[in-house]
């Protein structure tokens, strides 16, 4: 059985329409998709309409987190699988990202033009369609500008964390958003816990707490980790009793990796289910 658990569709930052990356994963031959898109959870009906037969859809989300460590704050994404999308909390939560993601992402795109960047405001807005806001849609409009050849070489020279156009945005914090997963009958999961900084901040002692507090599992396979990483945290996973999940956080175009590059397996997707409250279960055509 082969099992993708993180991907994300046009309802945040992919460049696939939900129902196309169902179609997608089946053609890639997923027996298994998790709908992980930013902040909302817009995309789950849309999806579980168009399962093809034999395709099964985990509904989740990804949420923006933060942990405070000395002199900094590192941006952690926290995967959440099959909570109650209508929990009053989850709801004023992913309200409150979404309208995070939006200001931070004009005012980087302000910051662009300031600087003779010929990109706008509108442009972007159109490129998200109605999406919770990302840095992919502003390197989508760097690209159609010409400013640079493609989404990954914009990261590289305007939207990478720390960069002059960087905007940081106000997000929730690590340890209260594992609790409110749990609390709305979810399963969470951290999102490539070695990448892209949040190994400065996800030490073995914090995995600890949040594992404490309800955390299900950690993202172990994933692009961002290499074999160094992966044994480091099936170490740590092992110790604590937490599940090793694989996936290939696929964006479409706006990512080179391709549905399948990851996958978890079979048995930890069934232990994943168990640890949620049943409300919002597993959908299979």
């Amino acid at each position: 059985m082969r099992i993708d658990l993180h991907t994300h569709s046009l309802a945040s930052d992919g460049t696939v329409a939900p129902a196309d990356l169902m179609t997608a994963a089946s053609a890639a031959g997923l027996d298994v998709i998790g709908l992980t898109d930013h902040d909302t959870t817009a995309g789950w009906a849309a999806a579980a309409a168009a399962l093809p037969a034999g395709l099964t859809l985990v509904r989740g989300a990804e949420f923006s987190t933060y942990v405070t460590v000395p002199r900094s704050i590192v941006s952690v994404h926290l995967l959440a699988y099959l909570f109650d999308p209508l929990d009053p909390v989850i709801v004023r939560e992913q309200e409150r990202l979404r309208a995070e993601r939006l200001q931070r992402g004009l005012q980087m795109v302000e910051l662009m033009m300031a600087d003779g960047l010929p990109i706008t405001q509108e442009q972007v807005l159109a490129i998200a369609a109605g999406a919770p806001v990302g840095r992919p849609h502003i390197g989508r409009a760097l690209v159609e500008s010409g400013v640079v050849g493609s989404v990954d070489e914009a990261f590289d020279g305007y939207l990478a964390g720390r960069g002059s156009y960087y905007v940081p945005k106000l997000d929730i914090e690590l340890l209260p958003a594992v609790r409110m997963i749990v609390a709305a009958g979810g399963a969470p999961v951290v999102a490539h816990p070695r990448g892209r900084g949040e190994g400065r901040a996800l030490t073995p002692q914090l995995i600890a707490e949040l594992a404490a507090a309800g955390l299900v599992g950690l993202e172990v396979d994933h692009l961002d980790h290499d074999d160094v990483d992966r044994a480091e945290l099936r170490g740590i996973a092992a110790e604590l009793g937490l599940l090793v999940t694989g996936s290939s956080d696929f964006h479409g175009t706006n990512k080179k990796v391709q549905l399948g590059a990851n996958l978890t397996d079979p048995a930890a997707l069934e232990v994943l289910v168990t640890r949620t409250s049943g409300v919002t279960p597993l959908v299979t055509a």
